[in-house]
């Protein structure tokens, strides 16, 4: 993954330049704006490439859970330039609309074909990586840019045939308004994370109650469950559990965590047993601990 998103820096920047050129020498707002969205491309796609590099290091006695938020950080960042260039795009979209100019036709076909060829691979190249929030942000990006392109491609031919110019800029808002969409998408879950929020498919309840039904647990409480990295949670609770020999107690243990693992893919775990008789700290998971029979 690596290397594709090194390789679509480089064919993302040839597309940005033939865009700016044409679009002026065109007079197209579309095609324009459609070089503004892949420019804000380029650095999320340099910063998604450094993310991925950087994941992949190991912890060290300063990160020690490693770089696993690096992409998320990245996806941050992504979503922000998204929503700003959006919003750039479609106040410059309604300014043509109010001045509307000659487009020419003929170089919006052309290059709107050259750039749905170059997204449309980019798109296709991370797609299998897309379950990564960081490279999901890119395949977001590349996916919008190549219906861009299509629309662009399309608008040209209407104006082509109907001589209405005010098609481009409202391709333009299109186009913006796509954008917008997609980056507070991915800003609204990257701020979830990065705050430690509770992973979007888990739930609470059914984590606590899950690890209740772990024969010898009497009560679990101050759970937090929170992402470290894309697919990749981490859990912390106290767990209430008969006076027992180690041993007995080392069983249990194991229990939790395969159960933690299977039914939630929660592999990151750190678990407090307290022994029955000593008095509880309040907690952070429900007013009152979730307690079992204790079997």
């Amino acid at each position: 993954m690596t290397v594709i998103l090194g390789w679509s820096v480089v064919a993302t920047a040839a597309l940005v330049i033939a865009e700016f050129v044409t679009g002026y020498a065109g007079h197209s707002i579309a095609l324009v704006s459609d070089a503004i969205h892949n420019l804000s491309d380029l650095p999320a796609l340099v910063i998604s490439w450094l993310a991925t590099r950087w994941a992949a290091r190991p912890p060290t006695t300063e990160k020690t859970y490693g770089y696993h938020r690096a992409g998320i950080l990245a996806a941050f960042v992504n979503a922000m330039l998204l929503a700003i260039v959006a919003v750039f795009l479609i106040y410059e979209s309604i300014d043509r609309l109010r001045h509307p100019v000659e487009v020419h036709t003929g170089i919006m076909l052309w290059v709107s074909i050259l750039a749905l060829v170059i997204n449309g691979s980019i798109t296709l190249a991370v797609h299998r990586g897309r379950r990564d929030l960081n490279v999901r942000s890119v395949w977001l990006h590349n996916l919008g840019d190549a219906l861009s392109n299509v629309a662009i491609f399309v608008g040209a031919l209407a104006i082509r045939s109907t001589g209405a110019n005010w098609v481009d800029p409202v391709i333009g808002i299109g186009i913006g308004a796509m954008v917008l969409w997609s980056g507070t998408g991915i800003l609204r879950e990257s701020s979830h994370i990065l705050l430690e929020g509770l992973p979007r498919e888990l739930h609470l309840e059914k984590v606590a109650k899950a690890i209740l039904s772990v024969e010898g647990v009497q009560e679990v409480h101050d759970i937090h469950i929170w992402t470290l990295g894309t697919d990749l949670h981490a859990l912390s609770s106290h767990v209430r559990i008969p006076d027992m020999h180690m041993e007995e107690s080392e069983q249990i243990l194991a229990r939790i965590r395969e159960v933690l693992s299977e039914d939630f893919h929660i592999t990151h775990t750190t678990i407090q047993f307290e022994r029955a008789g000593l008095p509880v700290e309040a907690g952070l998971y429900m007013p009152e601990p979730v307690r079992g029979s204790g079997k």
